[in-house]
């Protein structure tokens, strides 16, 4: 067995797999590409929000990917107490305004430690309706606050079944305190979901970033 072999096999268990030693920056010298990682998730693109009236993504979603997940960070909005929102479209962004039936509740909990509760917000969910899903409430501007989160969206390019999507966000809202979001629901039309648009309610996207990934 000559010298390279030698350490080859050095570096690898009895059930065949290889040791952490065994990769090193020398030993992967004329690797030029890694295959995807093993949970499967691959980043499309994303988008940066700069006083932003609106952040689209208009490509990227089709019948590559069976699942498909948004992940928002730190989105701050400019104007004051106004709610983080989404829709859909099916004509390539051109409208936002797939009819949706959605369920909405929140965890809350302020800084003072007076108020702790979970509820259902009639009001923030929607029955057949084509307007924008709140994805978090009453979001503050101050210079500190934010919300972060994600959406996944499942087989948009179906053609067969309405469009399930799974929200989860959490956010500094403008009185002082955390809540931690749940939406659900669905986009009720067997056309192909091919665009997305997130917004606030009101004002711009002051600061913030949204990534779009493939699932496998």
């Amino acid at each position: 067995m000559g010298a390279i072999a030698r350490a080859a096999a050095n570096n690898i268990t009895t059930s065949g797999v290889f040791t952490s030693s065994a990769i090193a920056n020398s030993s992967v010298t004329g690797i030029t590409v890694l295959a995807n990682a093993s949970d499967g998730i691959t980043l499309i693109s994303s988008q940066t929000a700069s006083s932003s009236a609106s952040l689209s993504f208009t490509s990227g979603l089709d019948s590559t990917y069976k699942a498909y997940k948004f992940v928002f960070v730190n989105c701050k909005p400019a104007t004051d107490n106004v709610n983080f929102t989404f829709n859909m479209s099916t004509d390539a962004g051109s409208n936002y305004n797939v009819t949706k039936t959605t369920t909405y509740f929140e965890a809350y909990h302020d800084e003072a430690d007076v108020d702790s509760f979970i509820t259902y917000r009639t009001a923030r969910d929607l029955a057949q309706s084509t307007g924008f899903q709140d994805l978090y409430p009453d979001l503050g501007n101050g210079a500190d606050e934010s919300v972060s989160g994600s959406l996944q969206l499942f087989n948009p390019s179906s053609t067969t079944y309405v469009k399930h999507f799974l929200t989860n966000t959490n956010g500094y809202l403008n009185s002082n305190a955390s809540i931690n979001v749940f939406t659900a629901g669905y986009g009720n039309t067997t056309s192909a979901v091919n665009a997305i648009q997130f917004k606030m309610s009101s004002g711009n996207i002051a600061d913030g970033k949204i990534y779009l990934y493939g699932i496998k």
